[in-house]
């Protein structure tokens, strides 16, 4: 029988009699009745294979095409370019479907990747060492509370105000557990130090803030840091990996921790994944690094090699006296990062990211001259912005794109009520001059 094809209803008696039951109801007597359904599932009848595929393709129809549809969606994946080698050599065998590169003598090629990856990061983060990928920025940034908290011995975290809202939440999930307090400081603003008086104190095991912000604006990371280890706390940065080919990176203004997440540079936004975390941090630092290091060394004949190196047996056989419990890495999404850096090198990167800059400028300017819209937050970004509308922002993105077919930004209103006139607006370097002056002339309409 195939693994795809349901069960009969002659087989079934023969399955439920196999594992020594009679009856189905026998089968889930141990549940309460309370929790069972009580109604019959609300499901089409079956259909051929012809059927479905045909269903299928009528769905996708409806969708939006992502390669003609103009799109400004960001607030923390983006639509960057992609090189074409970068499918072709992710979708290698040996890549593609390689598992956890534990013998190194039959993972060389895996491990060396991961070891190119790790040394961009550094470079990118200007940290001293970074590890084999996390799952994403949100679950990177928790685990960098993680280890600031066992580091520090405390257990208070100050989060900034302009922090992902998303990413926020997901600290609260991974330091639920351990005890650690989260303490928001700042509003949607950049941070200042004047914002960390009286809540950073002794008991401060870390400050974390995202560079650029939720909302687009550059942070002032040097003074915060200072302020932080004044009082004896780590600092944590999560950046944009793009955004760091023109401001400095958080490590050389005195970052302890920096993460962020890969996806934006070789892989598509998708559906919101997958994503790749990065994390970087001081070197001494080192032996709480989360996850798996690629290290590099030589074999017995004085040959070039890589191999795991300074991994805790803790988080593989004694989860509950880890200090982190991941195993794993997202070295396929990780993968296309590195191809995408090795393609573009540091020239390419820097001009991949004025482009950004520029453009999202450009737009930026041309929005904010539309009555009744205005940029808030002000001050300086980089290819993202916050704006105000004087309707709100989910209304004025369906008009858009009904109007254009445009996808005009991210309505703030799906995460916070008091937001629902706040459009955050992101621009890459695909984004053309027509399609920025399309979105303005849609958007001006769309507000008449």
């Amino acid at each position: 029988m195939s693994p795809y094809t349901g069960h009969s209803r002659e087989e079934e008696p023969e399955l439920l009699r196999a594992i020594g039951v009679e009856t189905f109801e026998d089968l889930i007597a141990a549940v309460p009745k309370a929790l069972r359904q009580s109604r019959p599932l609300d499901v089409p009848p079956g259909q051929s294979e012809m059927e479905l595929r045909r269903l299928f393709l009528d769905a996708a129809r409806r969708n939006y095409d992502p390669l003609s549809t103009p799109s400004f969606l960001g607030g923390g994946l983006y639509d960057h370019d992609i090189p074409a080698v970068v499918r072709h050599m992710t979708l290698r065998s040996e890549f593609y479907t390689a598992y956890t590169p534990y013998q190194a003598e039959v993972a060389q090629g895996t491990l060396m990747t991961i070891y190119e990856f790790q040394t961009m990061a550094c470079e990118l983060t200007g940290c001293d060492v970074a590890n084999a990928s996390m799952y994403d920025a949100g679950s990177a940034a928790a685990e960098a509370a993680l280890l600031a908290a066992h580091a520090t011995g405390r257990q208070k975290i100050l989060v900034a105000g302009s922090f992902h809202p998303h990413h926020r939440g997901i600290l609260e999930t991974y330091g639920r557990p351990p005890g650690l307090s989260f303490v928001d400081v700042g509003a949607d603003r950049p941070l200042t130090p004047a914002d960390l008086a009286g809540k950073i104190d002794g008991e401060t095991a870390a400050v974390l803030v995202q560079q650029p912000n939720f909302f687009g604006g550059i942070e002032s990371i040097g003074p915060l840091a200072e302020a932080a280890h004044a009082h004896g706390a780590l600092f944590v940065a999560s950046a944009d990996p793009v955004a760091l080919a023109l401001l400095e990176p958080p490590g050389k203004l005195g970052a302890d921790i920096v993460v962020g997440e890969g996806q934006n540079l070789g892989n598509p936004p998708s559906y919101g994944g997958p994503a790749c975390g990065i994390f970087a941090c001081k070197r001494d630092l080192i032996r709480r690094l989360p996850g798996r290091l690629v290290a590099e060394t030589v074999d017995a004949e004085g040959r070039r090699g890589f191999v795991l190196t300074l991994q805790t047996r803790e988080q593989h056989i004694r989860r509950e006296k880890a200090t982190s419990n991941i195993c794993t890495n997202n070295n396929l999404v990780a993968l296309g990062m590195t191809i995408t850096l090795s393609l573009l090198g540091p020239t390419g990167l820097r001009e991949m990211a004025n482009l950004c800059l520029q453009k999202a400028h450009y737009l930026a300017g041309a929005l904010a001259a539309i009555p009744g819209v205005r940029r808030d937050p002000d001050g300086p970004f980089f290819h993202e912005f916050c704006l105000r509308l004087p309707k709100e922002a989910s209304e004025v993105i369906g008009k858009v794109y009904k109007d254009a077919g445009i996808l005009a930004g991210c309505d703030l209103g799906r995460i916070r009520p008091e937001w629902s006139d706040r459009l955050l607006v992101a621009v890459t370097e695909k984004r053309t001059r027509q399609e920025l002056d399309g979105l303005v002339t849609a958007l001006g309409r769309a507000l008449q």
